[in-house]
């Protein structure tokens, strides 16, 4: 139920403050109570951390020892922020003010920038992307298409870390980043970023803190007012804030310690955008009286789930790790999460769909469901195999619902019948049928359209308004067309968008703070979950807590599945994500499994096959290899290389012209591990080149005479033929 539903279904609030606490847990009464801070909150996920810091806001403010105008509630999304003024607003604490980061700092650069700095305010750049192509037109290099964002990323992230172009270099060295491109082209696109930025009198969401904390640090005056106006601060996730926001809540404290911080280490998933956790492990350091709380109890999921997610981080290390909380289901049984084997990706698309299917004709609604990858360009394959299955479905995290034109036109047509209504009398009764009345003509009907694509994805958008709608007249029964209107300007500018009755198809990045009945986390093979660029162990456990986002996404029904190969009929060469090991059956925890471990008692999907082959043995001593990394290069990462530097930069450069040709990342053609193993073996013919990892039939067939070629000394024929598929990855 959203918010604003929730508050018009329930619009009486708690008769007393007392009254505030009841159905409260102990912990979360504890948090509820401890209204003196410095207070911190170690949440694990589904323990009702954001009902326990509403119900601390609300208490306080019910108890008349909070004012609502002086607390700021400082969450990390608009949906959150708008989630947790409706949750404040059924308490009886209306007026408090919750807002993300950037929209609180914004509010305030806006209100001061005439008496701070005088003139109008520079424009706000909402999206980034162009101006970096036409920084990296300007400095003469050129950028295909996921260049150009991975460079709009680390440009954000050097924002938000404050590093300035000029140090981006050594910066980018010392932190081990995984640079997009040659850091001094890094740094001189940054440059030229800022320069054009100036030159028209642009900001960005980063500059907009950088301003904030510049406005607050250099006029007193102006940070005396903030910090009169919020005396309290409460800040969500906190495990994701990052050097630039940690700053800019340091200058509202202003060395208070009225703060109150809720977060959980183990879903910290975001350090690519400059999130760290130090600022939540490290608290009781900074605030040595502080008061702890950690929430345990797992009101989401029922104790299969939360075994495999105890289970699952029980295996990790590191610092995060040494912090993490021991989950307690508070759910009845349920089943076990399955864990699924297939052949190739389409069966286990098909598979998915299949069972998808099944838990919807037992009752479980589409849009209780969820299918979570690692990457965007693995949704493509569900796409098709839901649209065949005749299964409903929407993507999270592309264009959003109140941007989409089919959205934008009703809201235009709707305001105009409002208008228009002639009958001033007219109840909230009508209402439904006067939305479905102006919706039929511009494209939605009772039954949807067959099969899938634009017209499809059209239908969906218009039949949540109409739910909406439906909600909306249930909920307010006085209400007409125009309150209606008014609800939907409302969720439009904090982006509280309805729900899509369809699977949701989504990144584990995506699904955080998001849960469903069902969840199907696809596609766990080693190089994809860990994806193939984790290198250090630290990024390596940043993987494994995206795979326990995703687990904990599931209240009851929890699938896991992988398949050994890309394609139908290719080498199924591919493993299962190491973070299974130990948790699906007939598998030992990882370093512990010898060559007789395997996937024994997994289930294989349709077209499921036993994978071949014996142990990998390291090249140059032996070992069994049970590492991917050393996997790919054949032998033991200790153990001596006898690399052609030559040949390596030669295969470097001509799958550099490969990615251009394709319109693919390089990493499709092959990725750097699959061309140091090429460069140590040397292989002479294709039997010697099609035994190294990551070289597939496909691959062998598509690219082995030029990497032959290159092997053997000898000049690559330019070829004019392009291909109609991507390179298998």
């Amino acid at each position: 139920m959203t918010a604003t539903t929730h508050d018009t279904l329930f619009p009486s609030a708690p008769e007393s403050a007392d009254a505030v606490l009841d159905g409260l847990d102990p912990e979360q009464r504890a948090v509820a109570t401890a209204l003196r801070g410095p207070v911190c909150v170690l949440a694990g996920a589904g323990t009702g951390k954001t009902r326990a810091i509403t119900h601390r806001i609300a208490y306080g403010v019910r108890a008349g020892i909070l004012q609502p105008a002086s607390v700021l509630a400082v969450t990390f999304t608009a949906r959150a922020a708008g989630e947790m003024r409706g949750r404040l607003r059924q308490l009886g604490a209306g007026g408090v003010q919750a807002r993300t980061f950037h929209s609180a700092a914004l509010r305030q650069l806006q209100y001061f920038w005439p008496r701070a700095i005088g003139g109008e305010m520079p424009r706000l750049l909402e999206r980034k992307v162009q101006l970096v192509a036409e920084a990296g037109a300007r400095s003469r290099i050129r950028l295909d298409r996921n260049e150009l964002r991975d460079v709009t990323s680390e440009i954000e992230w050097c924002k938000v870390t404050q590093t300035v172009p000029e140090d981006y270099p050594a910066v980018a060295a010392k932190t081990g980043r995984d640079v997009p491109r040659d850091p001094a082209e890094v740094a001189r696109i940054y440059a030229t970023y800022e320069q054009l930025k100036r030159d028209r009198g642009m900001i960005d969401f980063e500059d907009v803190l950088l301003l904030t904390v510049g406005v607050l640090q250099d006029r007193p005056d102006v940070a005396d007012t903030v910090r009169s106006q919020y005396q309290h601060f409460v800040v969500d996730e906190y495990q994701d804030v990052s050097p630039l926001q940690q700053r800019l809540l340091d200058l509202w404290l202003g060395g208070r310690e009225t703060l109150c911080v809720v977060g959980d280490a183990s879903q910290t998933i975001y350090s690519f955008t400059g999130a760290t956790p130090e600022y939540l492990l490290g608290f009781r350091s900074r605030y040595p009286d502080a008061t702890v709380v950690k929430l345990v109890r797992d009101y989401r999921s029922t104790p299969q789930v939360v075994g495999l997610a105890n289970g699952l981080l029980g295996q990790a290390r590191g610092q995060a790790a040494a912090h993490r909380l021991e989950l307690v289901s508070q759910r009845e049984a349920g089943p076990e999460p399955s864990y699924t084997e297939y052949a190739d990706e389409p069966a286990e698309a098909a598979g998915a769909a299949k069972r998808i299917r099944e838990l919807m004709d037992s009752g479980v609604r589409a849009s209780e469901i969820a299918v979570l990858f690692r990457i965007n360009a693995q949704s493509e394959v569900y796409e098709q195999a839901l649209a065949d299955a005749g299964v409903p479905y929407q993507l999270r995290g592309a264009e959003r619902f109140f941007e989409r034109p089919e959205v934008r036109e009703a809201g235009m047509l709707l305001r105009g019948a409002a208008r228009a209504s002639a009958d001033p009398e007219e109840t909230a009764a009508g209402v439904p049928d006067q939305v479905r009345a102006v919706l039929s003509s511009r494209g939605w009907a009772s039954e949807p359209p067959a099969g899938s694509g634009a017209v499809r994805d059209r239908w969906e958008s218009l039949a949540a308004l109409v739910r909406l709608a439906e909600d909306f007249a249930t909920a307010r029964p006085a209400a007409t067309l125009a309150d209606f209107v008014a609800e939907l300007d409302e969720r439009a500018g904090v982006q509280h968008a309805p729900t899509v009755e369809g699977v949701t198809l989504a990144s584990l990045h995506a699904a955080k703070g998001l849960e469903w009945d069902a969840v199907f986390v696809v596609g766990l093979t080693e190089g994809t979950l860990p994806i193939t660029y984790a290198k250090t162990d630290e990024q390596v456990e940043e993987e494994r807590r995206l795979l326990y986002v995703g687990v904990t996404r599931a209240r009851e029904h929890l699938s896991l599945s992988w398949a050994l190969s890309r394609s139908p009929g290719g080498r199924g060469t591919r493993k299962p994500s190491r973070f299974l090991d130990g948790l699906r059956p007939g598998s030992a925890p990882r370093g512990a499994r010898g060559a007789g471990g395997g996937a024994g008692g997994v289930e294989r999907g349709s077209g499921g096959r036993k994978r071949r082959g014996g142990p990998v043995l390291c090249r140059v001593c032996g070992r069994t290899l049970s590492d991917a990394r050393e996997i790919k290069l054949m032998r033991c990462e200790d153990c001596p290389s006898d690399l052609d530097e030559a040949l390596f930069e030669r295969l470097r450069a001509w799958r550099s012209e490969q990615a251009k040709t394709l319109g693919q990342p390089a990493y499709c053609v092959f990725t750097d591990r699959t061309l140091l193993a090429i460069a140590e073996v040397r292989p002479e013919d294709a039997g010697g080149l099609a035994v190294i990892p990551g070289v597939g039939a496909r691959k062998l067939d598509k690219f082995g005479a030029d990497v032959l070629a290159l092997c053997a000394g000898e000049a690559v024929q330019e070829s004019s033929e392009e291909s109609e598929e991507g390179a298998e990855k």
